[in-house]
């Protein structure tokens, strides 16, 4: 077996200051009414994995799911005395400028709910602290059972979709009153960068909609009443969602096709004017070319007015008679 090649390590050695600190305590947000219990833990680290082995008795697979840093597929896993869940959803990153997927992990039980997103999210932080704050809002999501609780997390994650679903829709139409106003070969790669945002949006999305079908059976011992209505409408939001991205890729790829027609037809009108130059400065060239070897049986050779006569005579005229020529035939 042929041997591994060392890795050359750098003596150097990172600041302190510049590494981000481990958390040696688990981060996990609680919140309790009506006999039911949510927990919520941001971008989980061993720390808070360690804490949901200790206190509650999942799936060691499904625990390392939550841990790991490549993004799992969309599944449902259920167990006896809980469901293990992952959902996708998009996100716009700034610091990348690209959309990309942020994955959200749940455990679902009889009077229990753990949300554990990859990332922040904005829809569950401030659904968070609406319950947090509001007897009212605990009442409303929290009195139902865990299912309902879940039910308005992934409604109101979905809701989040759609705007970003406008910047897109947005964006097209932007590009779409561009293209004729001259700025084609600068549409290019916004146009690239709109279509590489709808691909990205399909890939997040896609997946999941066997998954979201099956949701409501899977929940549904989870909550006093029928549920199937509430997530039937989740379902018929995922749908709207892939429909418009399906719409938005067939204009992306017609706006693009436009665009290289634009720019097709511009580069034409351009080569037609070259041409149409080219056609005229020839035999132009071939005349002077002919004086300038200087031979005593041209015309007016021996005139020292010969120069004048045949570029405002003989020149101007040919010059005059290939545009007409080109305009009688509709080439100009």
């Amino acid at each position: 077996m042929a041997s591994l090649p060392n890795i050359r390590r750098s003596s150097k050695r990172t600041p302190s200051a510049l590494v981000a600190p481990e958390r040696n305590r688990p981060d996990v947000q609680r919140l309790e009414a009506f006999g039911l219990t949510w927990l919520n833990i941001e971008e989980p680290t061993e720390a808070e994995t360690a804490w949901l082995a200790e206190h509650h008795d999942f799936h060691p697979l499904d625990l390392e799911d939550v841990l790991s840093r490549r993004r799992q597929r969309s599944k449902i896993d259920e167990y006896d005395d809980y469901v293990f869940l992952v959902l996708h959803f998009p996100r716009f990153d700034k610091r990348t400028g690209r959309l990309q997927a942020t994955e959200l992990n749940v455990f679902i039980g009889p009077g229990l709910l753990i949300t554990i997103p990859k990332e922040p999210l904005k829809p569950i932080s401030a659904l968070w602290s609406r319950c947090e704050s509001r007897d009212d809002a605990r009442f409303d999501f929290m009195s139902k059972g865990s299912g309902f609780l879940l039910y308005e997390i992934v409604d109101q994650m979905f809701d989040y979709c759609f705007p970003i679903l406008d910047k897109i829709g947005f964006k097209l139409d932007t590009l779409e009153d561009a293209i004729f106003e001259g700025e084609s070969r600068e549409l290019v790669r916004d146009i690239s960068n709109v279509k590489q945002e709808i691909i990205n949006y399909r890939k997040v999305i896609k997946p999941q909609r066997p998954t979201l079908r099956m949701l409501e059976r899977a929940v549904q011992r989870y909550a006093p009443e029928d549920l199937e209505i509430y997530f039937d409408d989740i379902v018929d939001k995922n749908e709207r969602i892939w429909d418009s991205l399906e719409n938005y890729k067939e204009v992306a790829e017609a706006l693009e096709a436009t665009n290289e027609s634009v720019i097709t037809h511009r580069l034409n009108d351009m080569l037609a004017v070259l041409t149409i130059l080219s056609a005229v400065i020839l035999p132009l060239t071939l005349i002077t070319g002919f004086y300038g070897m200087n031979i005593d049986s041209l015309p007016f050779a021996h005139y020292g007015a010969a120069s004048v006569v045949v570029l405002a005579i003989v020149m101007a005229g040919i010059a005059g008679g290939v545009i007409l020529y080109f305009r009688k035939r509709k080439w100009l």
